[in-house]
């Protein structure tokens, strides 16, 4: 049940909505580009993920081999490393009041994610 209510507060005033469309547009014009389509697919992943982070974590994939490891290293040279470093800032944002903390810590989960996104996948904690 506290999942729940984290997860509601979240879409509305921990900006789950907002990152949710804005990695879901990336994925669109990633999609668009055809040759992309790893990178739209991660970013789907991470809308996915951003939407409802409470209750949620990423594992790596069994299977994710050398092609998802060589374009990791791609996606952090051209987005990642700025993703992460913005969902550290409002993690540090939101930890300033009481009420935002579990708010920041849903952003902090979000970094490894946004960093490293290829060759994991979403699971619920329980």
């Amino acid at each position: 049940m506290l999942r729940l209510i984290l997860n509601l507060l979240w879409l509305i005033f921990g900006s789950g909505i907002v990152l949710a469309i804005g990695y879901g547009l990336a994925a669109l014009i990633c999609f668009a580009l055809i040759v992309t389509i790893p990178f739209g697919v991660a970013s789907l992943r991470l809308a996915y993920y951003s939407l409802w982070p409470f209750g949620r974590t990423l594992v790596t994939k069994p299977g994710a081999g050398l092609a998802s490891g060589i374009a990791n290293v791609l996606w952090v040279v051209v987005a990642g490393w700025w993703l992460a470093l913005a969902h550290i800032v409002a993690g540090i944002a939101q930890c300033v009041t009481i009420i935002g903390i579990p708010f920041g810590i849903a952003n902090f989960k979000l970094v490894p994610a946004a960093f490293w996104p290829l060759g994991r996948e979403v699971v619920d904690l329980d």
